[in-house]
């Protein structure tokens, strides 16, 4: 993944996200990044959600799912608490973004 290092906070509200929504297992939730142009391997997203988890933000619960058992993670308290943070920083962010975009438009239009 280009630009590891940035976009895992991205992959770590994502699965924040969905954790929070209907909760997710690995397979899906590497299935679900690659939606969004995020190409993760097992070997990436598993310890991250043993991280997450470690840190207080997931929850797993083992689950049978068909024949098999699958690792169902859901956020915790910490992880919704964490995750409506992100949204307040991540809309000041993108308001900034759109600030300045309008504050160049603006500028170009003057110019012209």
């Amino acid at each position: 993944m280009e630009h590891q290092e940035l976009l895992a906070g991205f992959v770590r509200m994502h699965i924040l996200h969905h954790a929070a929504k209907d909760g997710l297992y690995g397979q899906w939730m590497i299935e679900e990044l690659a939606h969004h142009g995020y190409k993760i391997s097992a070997g990436t997203l598993y310890p991250m959600l043993h991280g997450m988890e470690r840190k207080g933000y997931l929850k797993s619960l083992k689950k049978r799912d068909g024949k098999t058992y699958r690792r169902f993670y859901r956020a915790t308290p910490l992880g919704r608490k964490a995750l409506a943070l992100v949204r307040t920083r991540l809309n000041e962010l993108f308001d900034e973004v759109a600030r300045k975009r309008r504050k160049r438009a603006k500028l170009a239009g003057k110019q012209s």
